[in-house]
């Protein structure tokens, strides 16, 4: 269970720019949102603004911004998300990778995420996330876990947030 939330068996064993990045243990997290994919863009850009999920755990305290923030979603190559991770890639529109930096390995070990936005049969959106952590076996399989909690929080309210804006 902590490997797979909300995904597919098919998004869980597609390949991710996020595998390229970090040998280890994959988990991939989903949800359907009923937004259009470049509006759920825009919200997988706001991760490069805060980490959207338990902010007193993930955000020292601080309110992520309920609200777009203009020009986040012009992603540069190394920029910060998710405050510990740099962006390593992306293809504007659809998906970014990012890996753990100087500070995010220390913490966390080499861990690298892509967040995908994309289209779902029918209308509105699927939005994506793949986590590759490259821990030793016995702490994967714990923070496996924690990582779905946090994630769980941090796409829901990613999913509130565009749902509400494409309802204007």
């Amino acid at each position: 269970m902590p490997w797979v939330w909300g995904a597919s068996a098919d998004e869980h064993a597609r390949p991710y720019p996020a595998d390229r990045e970090v040998p280890g243990r994959a988990m991939t997290r989903a949800v359907d949102v009923d937004a259009p994919p470049d509006l759920l863009w825009r919200w997988l850009c706001q991760v490069a603004v805060a980490p959207y999920s338990y902010d007193l755990v993930d955000n020292l305290g601080r309110r992520s911004p309920p609200h777009l923030t203009p020009g986040a979603d012009r992603l540069e190559v190394g920029q910060v998300m998710a405050v510990v991770f740099r962006l390593t890639s992306f293809d504007d529109g659809h998906h970014w990778t990012a890996v753990t930096g100087r500070r995010g390995r220390r913490l966390f070990g080499p861990v690298a995420m892509t967040y995908a936005a994309e289209p779902r049969a029918g209308g509105g959106s699927r939005l994506v996330c793949r986590l590759v952590a490259g821990w030793p076996r016995p702490l994967v399989d714990a923070l496996a876990w924690g990582d779905l909690v946090m994630m769980r929080k941090q796409l829901r309210t990613l999913k509130e947030y565009a749902e509400r804006d494409a309802r204007g």
